[in-house]
């Protein structure tokens, strides 16, 4: 059991001792925070990558995702071929107003089309001005960091791995479909030189 009023005595002197300390004021926003790596700003959207899978509206929690779309018909690459159609994103908003800054609409997407991005100034006077569209989200992926480098001494990713093999298995194919085709030009260009010397033997 420990002593009646140590608890009061250790928080007294924790209190002291920051009274004794000269405060730190950073002068914002003439002086911008360095923010940590990971920081969870905003959601940026990078637009190319987006397929109109819905699924980052359907699993965020908090319903502040706003998705807008349409199909176009896109012809046939190849005589004979049928036509495909394809979805055309109109509209990509997020009411920041409701979002909790999970993160589950990032992680849930497919495609890497959402990202984290540091930027924090984005407040306004008007709450319903806090429902950001696509351009204002696409303007944000510009802000966002770089990755870390990977681990050297990770293990090598599957995908990595097999389009890494593919690549060889192509390469030694056409390679070995070279030297068939240098081959076989060598044995038509001998055997068109011996029918050429044939008639001069028999003279």
């Amino acid at each position: 059991m420990g002593i009646p009023g140590s608890g009061l005595a250790k928080g007294l002197a924790v209190t002291l001792r920051t009274m004794t300390r000269r405060s730190h004021t950073a002068q914002y926003p003439e002086v911008q925070p360095e923010l940590p790596p990971r920081t969870r700003g905003v959601i940026a959207l990078f637009e190319e990558n987006c397929t109109v899978c819905m699924l980052c509206a359907r699993e965020c929690p908090d319903w502040c995702i706003y998705i807008d779309s349409h199909k176009e018909t896109v012809p046939a690459v190849t005589p004979g071929g049928r036509e495909r159609s394809r979805n055309v994103l109109d509209r990509f908003a997020i009411d920041f107003s409701l979002c909790m800054y999970c993160g589950i609409c990032i992680e849930v997407c497919p495609f890497d089309a959402l990202f984290w991005s540091p930027e924090f100034e984005y407040a306004e006077t008007d709450i319903l001005e806090l429902t950001h569209e696509r351009d204002k989200l696409r303007e944000w992926m510009w802000t966002v960091p770089a990755p870390p480098p990977l681990d050297p001494a990770a293990e090598e990713p599957k995908e990595l791995g097999a389009a890494r093999k593919a690549a060889e298995k192509a390469a030694a194919a056409a390679l070995a479909a070279g030297a068939a085709e240098t081959a076989g030009a060598a044995e038509t260009a001998g055997a068109a030189g011996a029918e050429r010397e044939q008639p001069g033997g028999d003279a």
